[in-house]
């Protein structure tokens, strides 16, 4: 998963001095929009539901990424976005001095509009350090979840976050959507959910000292329902300590549709602990029940051969599951090895049928251990108020 040297941020606590809150429509009174949890009819929506635009953030240190790492890994950011803005306009965050170089290396070419605003952000994994959106009828508002660099303070895995501890509000406050600060400290890809009140989860990166210290399982998995509206939330154990993220959800585990999942099946020559977690995993979801109390239909996406595979390093991200779901897409990572990415590819059209598949390399993003998923937030579209 992934790489101290080319890894992610931590926290700078924004508490209530940040910005101010903007109300979005009738719906959501700025009264409610300051409170701690998910007013109500709003909810975490899925993935796949409608959205206005799709975030993604310009990497700007490059002693994170070292040598031509942070080139080739914005060059990626650039294609990704480029094929997004086939289905959906795109915005990118960029530090004021480094917007110049995103406009030219973003704005070649874009079917929807690539939009480079300048906030001042460390790197790229905008899924997490981003706001997590909710919607309901006439109403969208953001959670901030107080990103902290993945509790990895004091580790080798650390670097300066305090930009994108800090971007969630200001984008928040550009946009007029109302923020709410959750009661948990965690990250986007630690979320995974039907937009039916039922939320995935791994244990190991959210019940964990290094975000939430003090806390029992049973009082996060309280503060998420309260912040997201959720109803239920599935446990997955996960595994801590042995990559930077402790373990996110949206490497493992996705749901296509309610009642329907996707389970990343580790390819040859992964490490055995990979294994042992999707193993876990599996036994979990295949006895679980969502919300409503349908029983989880789990499909298995199997990852390519590590030897097979044009991506470098033992960190790199080979997880067809961390996939992105534009307006009328999924766009999944291709690695290399024809035939995994044939069988990917195949798989993904069936879980999604209307949509199109698009595959694209992402060698730079996948070594720094993340992926498509990572690398962007949807703004979901304000559902018609009832």
């Amino acid at each position: 998963m992934e790489s101290p040297t080319t890894s992610r941020r931590r926290l700078l606590q924004l508490g209530a001095a940040a910005l101010p809150l903007a109300a979005l429509g009738p719906a959501l009174p700025s009264a409610l929009a300051r409170a701690a949890g998910a007013p109500a009819g709003l909810t975490m929506p899925a993935e796949t539901d409608a959205h206005v635009r799709t975030y993604m953030a310009w990497p700007a240190l490059s002693r994170v990424w070292g040598g031509g790492g942070l080139e080739n890994v914005r060059a990626d950011v650039a294609n990704v976005a480029h094929t997004i803005s086939r289905f959906e306009p795109v915005v990118v965050l960029a530090r004021p001095g480094q917007a110049a170089d995103a406009r030219y290396q973003c704005g070649r070419g874009a079917r929807h509009a690539i939009d480079v605003i300048e906030i001042p952000v460390d790197d790229l994994w905008i899924r997490d350090f981003g706001p997590t959106f909710l919607a309901g009828p006439g109403a969208v508002a953001g959670v901030d979840t107080n990103f902290n660099g993945w509790g990895k303070t004091g580790t080798p895995y650390a670097q300066p976050y305090a930009n994108d501890a800090a971007a969630a509000g200001i984008l928040l406050g550009e946009y007029a959507v109302s923020r709410i600060q959750a009661g948990f400290t965690g990250e986007g890809g630690s979320l995974e959910t039907d937009g039916e009140g039922t939320l995935l989860a791994t244990v190991s990166s959210l019940v964990n000292p290094n975000r939430n210290p003090g806390m029992t399982q049973r009082q996060v998995e309280q503060e998420l329902k309260t912040a997201l509206g959720i109803e239920k939330v599935i446990w997955a154990p996960g595994l801590a300590g042995a990559d930077i993220t402790d373990c996110h959800i949206d490497c493992l585990a996705r749901f296509t549709a309610p009642g329907k999942v996707i389970l990343d099946q580790p390819g040859p020559g992964t490490d055995p602990k990979w294994v042992a977690v999707y193993e876990e995993t599996k036994k979990v979801l295949r006895a679980a029940t969502d919300a409503r109390g349908r029983a989880l239909a789990v499909t298995e996406l199997p990852g390519p051969n590590r030897k097979k595979i044009t991506g470098k390093g033992e960190e790199f991200l080979s997880s067809y599951t961390n996939y992105y779901t534009p307006n009328g897409a999924v766009i999944v990572p291709r690695f290399g090895d024809a035939y995994a990415d044939g069988v990917a590819y195949s798989i993904l059209q069936a879980a999604h049928p209307g949509r199109e598949v698009v595959q694209i390399v992402i060698d730079g993003i996948a070594s720094g251990g993340g992926g498509i998923h990572c690398a962007t937030q949807s703004h979901p579209a304000v559902p018609p108020a009832v």
